[in-house]
């Protein structure tokens, strides 16, 4: 294999960490405010890296059990003298550490970043803007890199002793489904955990005690602040971390079909676009500001994505050419080069009208969340049926999207093309990922001022970057859903190919066969399934927040009038013991169920099972993301000064609203993605047991 493509792409891959470390050290060289100011910000984050300690211990166990069923499981020599299952639970390990420790940088990153945010806000939005995106971008870069370079590294590790090209991708599966199934317990325990203690803050101190939201006198205010760390950062890194190393060992799988190890060039063609991603997203990171005076945040934030879309998809031609022959053969049939740049620049145009219209859902700038506000005008009830109708009309058009873009790309290159098409959506995830971190930790900022008792107008500044950060938040969830489609059905195709590959007998999902016509509605079930349980996790969690926050109103005598303390750290262990406790379940069943299903009744039926949960999951992340998206910010646009403001009639209905929303956008909509990859990563691994 000629080592002068591996070495350039980790040649981009340390520029990016380098950039990474210098963007760190410049927010952490920012002031972080006053003394209380620190103390507050402290908290948050002892309290978020209790729960990353707390829920690391978990994850171990289940890296330790899952790599020994790994290397059991996949104890098959297809290739003399190679132990697979050895070599794919090494890559399993590496992956889940490298994962772990993208969601733990990005965790850092923002805890060091939310004060300081607060204390630029006192000057101007721009200035807080500026060190919110900076901070983004630290974990943008380094868990792109983390991911690509890691792919990158092994395949050079397993060609230099000596295992046959065809063998090293199929050992490296283990690196995706490593990051993945971390991913799992990020999403699901993070989300669990902030929602939690969102519902259970919001409850007693806005519905019952009046109190504004983020109070210091309410003893859940930190939890739901370390929440936005450990779920939206933690969790998002995790999550994203698997989209990148699955789409790009899918295409790597099937490449391997198209091009054989003659062609370097095209074989390592997906890491090479990764890296143009990162290229990209760098030159665009030095042209994204607020201008002096203004308070237009999101003009930027989009700016930012479509600047970095056009840079790729412009460098992509060039590398197309440059890398991809121009003709191939793939399952008899014959594609142009040219057909791989139109299938990847589908995907690529894809993510960007995704985010937009997820925008268009999800701001208060729009008609959709307008028209969700005035129904609070006839209370909750009438909110909470406009919202969830907003959220099955939202997925219409990016449903519609992916289809067509799963379509343009297996008519230019086959089953290559839809994997390279997962990986055009996920070239810009720098950015994503940077506009995505922005919200939470903007978020915080926000918190921290009115528990720092700043004066309001810092609060109205933060108030300026939350609200473009529940949008931008809403704009990355929507990224992620869609990119983990495509990268789902990336998977599924290189299931296929691998398990023809190997066996000699191809994978038809006949609906007249009704096993497989059954594994496709038990597939189509289980996201239903898994959404009913994480929901019904946070509505448990949230009831132990409440009760100890009714508790502590009751007994601390002073605490309603700001004359004694809560106990903060209380409500950060209640949160923490029940969303570890609370994860295990829903994880038991996506690692599981392939596993049962193509063991047990076959790959055809296994198929089903995927296409299944892979129509039914999209659509029902989608809504229910955007739904939750448009009740938050229907709050937030009352609180603005519309339809009476804060305190109204309108404004309580708002609330409402808004907490049955949190589980929706925060917990089981954006755990759908982990599911619907999961499920077919862990197929694509465990071919060789199926056979």
């Amino acid at each position: 294999m000629s080592g002068y493509i591996e070495y350039t792409i980790l040649g981009v891959g340390l520029i990016a960490l380098i950039m990474a470390f210098c963007t760190f050290m410049q927010v952490r060289k920012m002031p972080a405010g006053n003394k209380k100011m620190q103390d507050i910000a402290e908290l948050i984050s002892l309290g978020a890296k209790s729960f990353l300690k707390a829920e690391y211990k978990i994850m171990s166990i289940f890296i330790v059990v899952i790599s020994i069923l790994i290397f059991f499981f996949l104890d098959v020599k297809s290739t003399p003298n190679v132990d697979e299952g050895f070599y794919t639970a090494i890559s399993f390990i590496i992956g889940s550490f490298a994962s772990i420790v993208s969601g733990a940088i990005g965790m850092f990153v923002a805890t060091k970043a939310n004060v300081r945010t607060t204390e630029a806000s006192r000057k101007s939005v721009g200035e807080g803007f500026k060190v919110a995106f900076k901070a983004g971008s630290v974990l943008g870069l380094s868990l792109v890199t983390f991911a690509m370079c890691g792919i990158t590294l092994l395949f050079m590790l397993y060609s230099a002793i000596g295992l046959e090209t065809s063998t090293v991708v199929e050992v490296i599966t283990g690196f995706a489904l490593g990051g993945s199934m971390m991913a799992l317990f990020g999403r699901v325990g993070g989300g669990i955990y902030t929602k939690a203690a969102d519902v259970g803050a919001d409850l007693v101190g806005k519905v019952e005690k009046g109190i504004p939201e983020d109070d210091p006198r309410n003893p859940a205010v930190i939890a739901d602040n370390v929440g936005d760390n450990v779920g939206d950062i933690a969790g998002m890194g995790s999550d994203l971390f698997g989209s990148m190393a699955e789409s790009t060992v899918a295409a790597l799988v099937i490449g391997v079909i198209a091009f054989g190890i003659s062609d370097p060039k095209a074989l390592l063609f997906p890491l090479l676009i990764s890296a143009a991603g990162i290229v990209a997203s760098m030159i665009t990171l030095f042209f994204i500001k607020v201008k002096k005076g203004s308070k237009n945040v999101e003009l930027p934030i989009k700016m930012s994505l479509v600047i970095s879309t056009a840079i790729v998809g412009v460098a992509a031609y060039f590398m197309t050419k440059w890398a991809i022959p121009e003709a191939f053969k793939l399952h008899g049939i014959m594609y142009s080069g040219i057909g791989v740049y139109y299938s990847l620049l589908a995907g690529l145009i894809s993510g960007l009208l995704i985010g937009l219209i997820t925008e268009y859902y999800t701001s208060a700038s729009y008609k959709p969340v307008k028209d969700n506000a005035e129904a609070t005008k006839t209370g909750a009830a009438t909110l909470i049926i406009n919202g969830i109708a907003l959220g099955y009309e939202s997925s219409v058009v990016p449903v519609l999207l992916l289809a067509a873009t799963a379509v343009i790309a297996f008519s230019f290159a086959g089953l290559y093309g839809v994997a390279l098409a997962a990986l055009g959506m996920l070239a810009t995830l720098v950015i994503a990922l940077t506009v995505d971190v922005y919200g939470p930790i903007s978020d915080n900022a926000g918190g921290i001022a009115e528990m720092a008792g700043l004066e309001k107008g810092v609060r109205a500044n933060t108030d300026v970057l939350d609200a473009a950060g529940n949008t931008t938040a809403a704009i990355g969830k929507g990224f992620a859903i869609g990119s983990a489609t495509l990268t789902a059905l990336a998977l599924f195709s290189a299931f296929v190919t691998s398990y023809t590959n190997m066996s000699g007998k191809d994978i038809v999902v006949n609906l007249l066969d009704f096993k497989v016509l059954a594994g496709i509605m038990i597939g189509g079930m289980l996201p239903f399934i898994f959404s009913a349980l994480t929901m019904k996790s946070v509505g448990r969690a949230a009831q132990g927040i409440v009760m100890e926050v009714r508790r502590q109103f009751k007994e601390i005598k002073g605490l309603m009038e700001g004359k004694a303390k809560p106990d903060y750290e209380k409500c950060i262990a209640i949160s923490t013991k029940s969303s570890l406790r609370e994860m295990i379940l829903p994880g038991v069943i996506i690692i599981f169920t392939p596993v049962v299903v193509g063991t047990v009744f076959g790959v055809q039926v296994l198929a089903g099972v995927l296409v299944g949960s892979i129509a039914s999951g999209v659509v029902l992340a989608i809504s229910m993301s955007n739904s939750g998206g448009a009740w938050d910010n229907s709050k937030k646009y009352i609180e603005a000064g519309n339809l009476g403001g804060k305190g109204s009639d309108c404004h309580k209905a708002a609330v409402v609203g808004d907490t049955v929303g949190d589980p929706f956008k925060d917990t089981s909509g954006p755990s759908l993605n982990i599911l619907i990859k999961l499920m077919a990563i862990t197929s694509l691994v465990l071919v060789p047991l199926f056979i």
